[in-house]
């Protein structure tokens, strides 16, 4: 009497609009704060998809906001001059723009995958990506078809068709007539009542 259970049915994903304008928040975040606020792209990211990699990648981003912060702090004065504000300034600044790449690509690869699972679990068609092409690489030449040959048309008389018949009339069906003969019969039946009945009073 145990069975498989039924299965989880398949979330619909969010619409279009609400992910681009979570994306654009989560970027402008990142960018506006000049990067101390990457790691929130992170952690949307590793919520949304609950991979351990995007896990791994939050805390590695959450770590290298932290050490920069601490390198940029270490700079005496307000002036960045020493190899180590410099490195806090790249690992600032290039932790940003990997994050904000990566975040963008997973998110879109995410939905995507469940948007075609969606597709499927309820026979719908799967969408065509607009952004795949079908390319030749570089260095590979696609095989020489020459021109197709054209022949000039050559004028001929037209053909005489014969005239279409019409279609014969086909008789009305017996059951038809028995009941236009058997109407015909009602309506004698009813005028001779009808005048007899005037008549007589």
């Amino acid at each position: 009497m145990q069975g498989q259970g039924h299965a989880q049915p398949v979330q619909r994903p969010p619409h279009d609009a609400v992910l681009v304008l979570l994306r654009v928040v989560f970027v402008a975040l990142g960018v506006f704060s000049a990067g101390f606020l990457a790691w929130a792209m992170m952690l949307r990211l590793a919520v949304v998809t609950r991979r351990s990699v995007d896990f791994g990648l939050l805390v590695t981003v959450m770590a290298a906001d932290i050490l920069s912060v601490v390198l940029l702090a270490s700079e005496p004065g307000e002036e960045v001059h020493t190899p180590g504000g410099y490195l806090g300034i790249t690992l600032l600044f290039g932790g940003l723009l990997a994050t904000v790449v990566y975040y963008l690509a997973a998110d879109v690869r995410h939905f995507q995958r469940r948007r075609e699972a969606y597709a499927a679990a309820y026979g719908y068609p799967p969408p065509v990506s607009p952004y795949t092409t079908t390319t030749t690489p570089l260095g590979a030449q696609p095989p020489h078809t020459p021109p197709p040959h054209t022949v000039p048309p050559v004028s001929r008389p037209p053909l005489a068709q014969p005239p279409i018949p019409a279609p014969p009339q086909r008789p009305a069906p017996a059951r038809i007539e028995q009941v236009r003969a058997e109407l015909d019969e009602l309506s004698d039946y009813l005028r001779k009542h009808d005048g007899r009945d005037e008549g007589g009073r």
